[in-house]
């Protein structure tokens, strides 16, 4: 089975990118099942139906969330719909939930989505829920099990990776929107700090500078804009998953100006 991961999709220069290429790399990498986080989609803040659509339309079999997953009031009747998910260590009587298996040609992948605790909303221990949810998958004989892990930490990424390593079959990180140079296989969990955006990449975490800027040096807040022109980026994940153990791993950066980089995982003793 061969799976791929996207990560913070930030506003229409992510969605437009997918829309590009997100067909022709299925094929060309033979990637059975794509999953790609949703939560800065529309404007950079959360997911709208029309956007909802719109990317399941490019190729994306299921859509993680996290901190922005209820910024766009559309999401809650999403939930019942499509194969949207969103932090499952959010309380249970929260719209929604953090995980599900899917099908994929005769073999079951489960998909986690779960939420740290640094700089983010109140939710229920991700640790945990992680635990748990995951022995509780294996009783039901889901090995292949893949996590979108939402956090700012990267020590509560780096310390999901050592509760699960050799567990689940990947752990990859989100919400900083910036890339980190860690993609590894150890113990056959593939892990990755952080995916890193797909959209704006000459700005500031996908959105215009002018902004954020400002904040940094008078401390006066305003409101981030997605840059009606930019130099954009497309990142994907691939790994190839056997008997619940990823056994090789790779990460596409693809960028508008026709720059095509590849680089492998390296595989832990």
């Amino acid at each position: 089975m061969k799976i791929a991961f996207i990560g913070d999709i930030v506003g229409k220069p992510g969605r437009d990118m997918l829309k590009m290429y997100l067909s022709g790399l299925r094929e060309e990498h033979e990637i059975d099942f794509v999953i790609a986080n949703y939560e800065n989609a529309s404007h950079g803040f959360g997911l709208t139906m029309k956007n909802c659509n719109e990317l399941f339309s490019y190729g994306i079999d299921v859509m993680t969330g996290g901190n922005h997953s209820w910024d766009k009031k559309d999401v809650v009747a999403l939930f019942d719909t499509h194969e949207i998910l969103r932090p499952h260590n959010y309380p249970d009587e929260v719209a929604g939930t953090g995980c599900k298996t899917y099908d994929v040609h005769g073999e079951k992948l489960a998909v986690l989505n779960l939420m740290g605790h640094f700089s983010m909303p109140y939710c229920d221990n991700a640790f945990r829920c992680a635990k748990t949810t995951v022995e509780s998958l294996k009783e039901q004989g889901v090995e292949n099990i893949f996590i979108d892990f939402h956090a700012e930490a990267t020590s509560e990424k780096r310390g999901m990776m050592m509760l699960l390593e050799g567990e689940v079959s990947g752990i990859i990180g989100t919400h900083t929107h910036v890339s980190s140079d860690d993609f590894q296989i150890s113990g056959g969990t593939a892990y990755l700090t952080d995916m890193g955006l797909s959209g704006c990449r000459d700005n500031v975490i996908g959105m215009d500078k002018k902004v954020p800027l400002k904040q940094f040096l008078t401390g006066m807040k305003g409101h981030f804009d997605i840059p009606k022109k930019c130099k954009k980026i497309l990142q994907v994940a691939v790994m190839d998953i056997s008997n619940g153990k990823c056994i090789s791993a790779y990460k596409l950066k693809i960028f508008d100006n026709g720059q095509y980089i590849k680089s492998d995982a390296w595989i832990e003793d």
